[in-house]
């Protein structure tokens, strides 16, 4: 089983790369990136299957490069930029590999999957959004949506202890938090996608201790795009995503704030010094100063169970007619551990066959639940279920 991993030196990348480098099923992880420095230090810092892991000199916008990478491979890891997703879908195409990606923020997501017909004359299969959110919550819905007759609504709410006080970390892509930062965030209300303003929906959600009361914040999300149309049959009229300031304290997420209302999250260029210069590229090159260690991903928590994430999806629906709501809870100590873990088992699971059919798919179509959750429970990331319902007689 030979799988590649496109920026497989990155944040999230390189924690898919731990994960297929420790896992039995792979006997080739490749890290594809354009930083092959960056690479040897990852390779250098894993603790298990460090044997199998080579490094190949990758840049997506190279078509003929990238083809010749992907060739051979069994699945493809998509963990760049999500802005070249349907490139990659393309390449795989082409060679013949099945593929996967950490999500595509709603808009390109609702592109790829129009390239199902493609992949199933093929006979390949695609299984979109497989992050920790995407991904996570889609794997939840759909193990309520096997339990119940009707759904009326999908809530989403993803939880992230923050550091304290105004101290600033990003756990994931800053062009993608940036974008998620002032995009209208899209929801699915009374049977119709309706865009709303960034930030908008404001609320108080309780979450697994000691992660705690966290304010959440509406956010463009890809899991809207694909949850309402796998379960519109059962009659779903809302969805949406929440989160909570991408992990940061409100004083941290402040002084972010205000760079993108001051203009620095523009990406029209502005000319200084008569050099033309994109704002948001500027912005993004500062801010990356503030993402963790390298050796972060290959750390293990020191109390496997102080949870510092909680992923939660809260799906409403009757079953035999009476009301019954769902709140599906994926705990994990490390924040960042599901968004490279989760792709890395859906990956593993391309590579084998264990996906059926051909196409591009979401998620809550393409993964059995319980053997999902089963493996995500063998890496220390754990989902608790319960059941709300109506005694009647």
């Amino acid at each position: 089983m030979k799988i590649v991993v496109l920026g497989g030196a990155g944040l999230m990348g390189r924690i898919a790369v731990k994960d297929l480098a420790a896992s039995e099923g792979p006997q080739q992880v490749v890290i594809a990136d354009r930083d092959t420095e960056l690479a040897r230090q990852v390779v250098e810092l894993l603790p298990h299957g460090r044997s199998k892991v080579s490094i190949v000199h990758t840049d997506v916008t190279d078509r003929d490069k990238l083809v010749d990478t992907l060739r051979g491979a069994d699945a493809v890891l998509n963990a760049v930029h999500y802005y070249f997703n349907l490139e990659v879908m393309r390449a795989c195409l082409e060679v013949g590999a099945h593929y996967t990606d950490l999500g595509g923020l709603f808009h390109l997501t609702r592109k790829q999957l129009e390239l199902h017909d493609e992949f199933a004359a093929a006979g390949l299969t695609a299984v979109l959004c497989m992050g920790s959110a995407p991904g996570v919550p889609n794997v939840q819905a759909r193990y309520a949506a096997d339990r119940l007759d009707t759904i009326e609504s999908i809530r989403i709410y993803d939880g992230i202890l923050p550091l304290a006080g105004d101290d600033v970390r990003f756990g994931y892509a800053i062009p993608t938090i940036i974008d998620e930062l002032v995009m209208p965030p899209m929801v699915y209300r009374d049977g119709q996608f309706v865009e709303e303003e960034p930030l908008a929906g404001e609320e108080d959600y309780w979450f697994e201790p000691p992660v705690g009361m966290l304010r959440c914040h509406l956010s463009l999300h890809s899991e809207v795009a694909t949850l309402p149309i796998s379960f519109k049959d059962k009659g779903i009229r809302e969805c949406f995503f929440k989160i909570n300031y991408w992990g940061m304290s409100p004083e941290a997420f402040a002084k972010v704030k205000l760079l993108a209302d001051l203009g620095f999250a523009g990406a029209e260029p502005v000319e200084v010094k008569g050099v033309q210069v994109k704002p948001r590229d500027m912005l993004v090159t500062l801010l990356a100063d503030y993402i963790p260690p390298l050796d972060a991903f290959v750390q293990e928590p020191a109390d496997p169970t102080h949870w510092t994430k909680e992923i939660v999806t809260e799906i409403r629906g009757t079953s035999d007619g009476q009301p019954r709501t769902y709140r599906m809870g994926t705990l994990t100590p490390i924040g960042s551990l599901p968004t490279g873990v989760a792709p890395s088992i859906a990956a593993q699971w391309l590579a084998a066959g264990r996906v059926q059919g051909q196409g591009v798919f979401a998620p809550e179509v393409a993964l059995d639940p319980v053997p999902f959750f089963d493996e995500l429970a063998e890496r220390g990331i754990f989902t608790r279920v319960s059941v709300t319902e109506t005694i009647s007689h």
